[in-house]
Formats: C-alpha cells, sequence, structure tokens
C-alpha cells in the first residue's frame, strides 16, 4: 500500500500542480489562457487513448509489472517536463507523462484487489481515496509554496525523488498475481482502434477538428471497433462488464462526476487570479479546502459502507456534491476568503462521500480475472 500511495500520489500531485501552475505557465512562455489548457489536455489525451491497451497489458503480463513500468516512465518524464524549454516542448512532455501515468492507475484498483482480501475491499477503496485525496490537498499548497520561491519547471522536478523512490520499493514489496488466462492475448489491432476513436473523440469535442469529415471517420473506426470487441473472449474495450447494469451506470456517473469536478478545479485558477487578481500562493491555499475535505469524507465513506447502502451513500455525496458547485457558481462578484473556503470544502464532502462506495461499486460488480479491465475503465472514467 505504501508503494501504490507514492505513486499514485505522484500521479495525483502533478495533475494538481499544474493545474495551479496553469496562469504562470501560460505567462511565462507566452501563450494564451486557452492554448496553455494543453497542458492539461495533452497528460489528460494520453491518458485516455493509452489506459485500456495498459489494462489489458496488465491481465496478461500482471499488474505489478505494468505498475513498475509506469513509474519508471513517469520518473523519467517528469524529469523531461521539467527541462523543457518551450512551449511545445512542455506540451510533447506532458503526454509522454500522461502514457506512463496511464500504465500507474490503469491497474491501480486492480493491484488493491489482489492486496486486500473481498470483504475488506471497500475498506481498501477507501484508504487510496484517502491517498488521492492527500496529494490532491497538498497539490494547490505544494504548488504555491514552490512557486514563492522557484520557477514553474520545479513543479514537475518534485516528481523526480518520489518516483525513484517509489520504483525501487515496487520492485521488492508489490505483490504479483496469476496472468494470462487460457486464449487470452494482447490485440494490438484494438489497441490501434482504440487509441484512434477515443483520441478523435477528444479532439473533436475540444474543438480541434471542426471538419464534419474527421467526426464520420471517429463515428465508422468506433463501429468497427466496438464490433471487433463483442467477437473478442477478452476485450480491450470491456463491453461484457458494460452489459452489467450495476458496472455501466456507476461508470457513467463516475464520468459525469469528474467532468463537473474538473470543470471547476481548471478554471477557479484562472479566476482566482485573472478576475480577483490573488496571488499564487493564495489561489493554490483557495484550492486546498476542496481535496481536504475529500481526504476526510472518501475513508469515512468506506467504512460506513459496512453498514450503508453503496448506492444511498453515493447519492447523498452526489447531492451534496451538485449544491456545492451552485453555490460557487452564485458567489458574490468580491467574495471574501470564507466565502469561498467553505463551498470548497462542501464541494470535497460531497465528492468525497460519493468516489468511494462508486468505485468500490465498478469493481466489486467485476469478475476477479478481469480485475484489470475494471480498473481500466475506472481510470478512463476519470
Amino acid at each position: 500500500m505504501a508503494v501504490i500511495a507514492l505513486g499514485m500520489t505522484m500521479a495525483v500531485l502533478d495533475g494538481a500542480i499544474a493545474n495551479v501552475a496553469l496562469p504562470t505557465i501560460a505567462g511565462d512562455l507566452h501563450v494564451n489562457p486557452s492554448s496553455s489548457i494543453w497542458v492539461v489536455n495533452a497528460f489528460q489525451l494520453a491518458m485516455t487513448i493509452s489506459l485500456l491497451a495498459f489494462s489489458s497489458l496488465g491481465d496478461l503480463w500482471g499488474y505489478k509489472r505494468v505498475y513498475v513500468l509506469g513509474l519508471s516512465m513517469f520518473t523519467v518524464t517528469s524529469l523531461i517536463c521539467a527541462l523543457s524549454d518551450s512551449f511545445i516542448t512542455l506540451v510533447i512532455a506532458r503526454g509522454l507523462q500522461g502514457f506512463s501515468a496511464a500504465a500507474i492507475t490503469s491497474v491501480n484498483t486492480a493491484l488493491l484487489r489482489v492486496i486486500f482480501p473481498a470483504r475488506f475491499l471497500a475498506r481498501g477503496m477507501g484508504i487510496n481515496g484517502l491517498i488521492i485525496a492527500v496529494a490532491a490537498a497538498a497539490g494547490p499548497t505544494v504548488a504555491a509554496g514552490i512557486l514563492a520561491i522557484a520557477d514553474w519547471p520545479w513543479l514537475f522536478a518534485i516528481n523526480v525523488p518520489i518516483g525513484l523512490v517509489a520504483f525501487v520499493l515496487s520492485l521488492k514489496f508489490l505483490p504479483r498475481n496469476p496472468v494470462k488466462v487460457e486464449g487470452q492475448r494482447f490485440d494490438v489491432t484494438s489497441a490501434v482502434m482504440n487509441a484512434l476513436t477515443f483520441g478523435l473523440l477528444i479532439c473533436v469535442i475540444d474543438g480541434f477538428a471542426h471538419d464534419i469529415h474527421c467526426f464520420v471517420i471517429m463515428l465508422i473506426i468506433g463501429w468497427f471497433f466496438i464490433k471487433r470487441q463483442k467477437m473478442q473472449t477478452y476485450p480491450l474495450l470491456p463491453v461484457d462488464l458494460l452489459r452489467n447494469k450495476i458496472f455501466s451506470l456507476s461508470l457513467l456517473t463516475s464520468v459525469f462526476s469528474f467532468i463537473a469536478q474538473m470543470l471547476a478545479l481548471v478554471s477557479i485558477p484562472f479566476f482566482f487570479q485573472r478576475v480577483l487578481h490573488l496571488s499564487e500562493v493564495a489561489t493554490g491555499l483557495l484550492l486546498t479546502p476542496w481535496p481536504l475535505a475529500t481526504m476526510i469524507t472518501a475513508p469515512l465513506a468506506g467504512r460506513l459502507m459496512d453498514r450503508y447502502n453503496a448506492g444511498l451513500l453515493g447519492g447523498i455525496g452526489l447531492m451534496i456534491f451538485g449544491t456545492a458547485l451552485l453555490l460557487l457558481a452564485m458567489m458574490p462578484a468580491h467574495p471574501s476568503h470564507i466565502d469561498i473556503i467553505w463551498r470548497m470544502f462542501l464541494g470535497g464532502i460531497g465528492f468525497g462521500l460519493f468516489i468511494t462506495p462508486n468505485n468500490s461499486t465498478i469493481i466489486a460488480s467485476a469478475p476477479r480475472e478481469r480485475s484489470g479491465g475494471a480498473s481500466g475503465m475506472l481510470g478512463m472514467a476519470r
């Protein structure tokens, strides 16, 4: 679990740090805010097109091997990000870093299923949620502290020592798992079709591809991709799992909740710095209550699942989360720090109360031998 904590801390901390630093990076590299978002988009796009491939490799090679590979790649690419001297170089490096993060997150929850007995899986997911929330809570504060005394490249350099320690410990302590069910093999054609389908989808949504031909190509490739998956015994895109209503509906809920959270956490730093004229340090500190609240409620939700229905807990969490987002949108024109802090804290409470029971439901509803596919889809949703 210590190794899992270090790996996930690295991946989550990097995302939280990058969000806070976007205005600073945009200014230093002389790009506008809409272009600077590609520091985040390149990372997310690379993750999106490769998560399912890495989760499939986890089922074949073993989750430990894929996780260790991700740790080593992430450490190297973090160093490349820190040494980037132009916006294009940074975006390319962030894309490579995204592939590395995909390897880590694709098998993260599958490893939890190997580590924890079935009756304690919900608690394991709660601990994992705590780890992610602590990293997210530390991210804005760490970013604020670093930016107060150093330039933004040091935001990425901080991953290097963490990655080296995690890599060494993972080789020694991570548990192995039985690999390769009879007849299962890696489908290269499906991996390419998956990358094209979801890559084109993200580009179309982002507005990079206004041409209707690009949208049509995406639909054609996607149709053949899904058709191919239906014929596979062990599909890259786990259509067999999607037939399970609990799995598919929980996954869809996860998608929408993360869209809502990321819309807030990516845009709010610009609002704080460009509209309210707050410093990077103040921005980082005011973002902290959200993940801090998640840190408190995520493991608590894991324990509450021993007594209460997961759907009930998740539903209450989403109601609180949605209310907090509405209250953030209705903030006064010139809010005080207290006006911001309690709204951010409420959002974190709602999200933490939702995410642990929802993730536990997704993983537990999949057969044990399909843990890699379930873990990959969970990461894909995020």
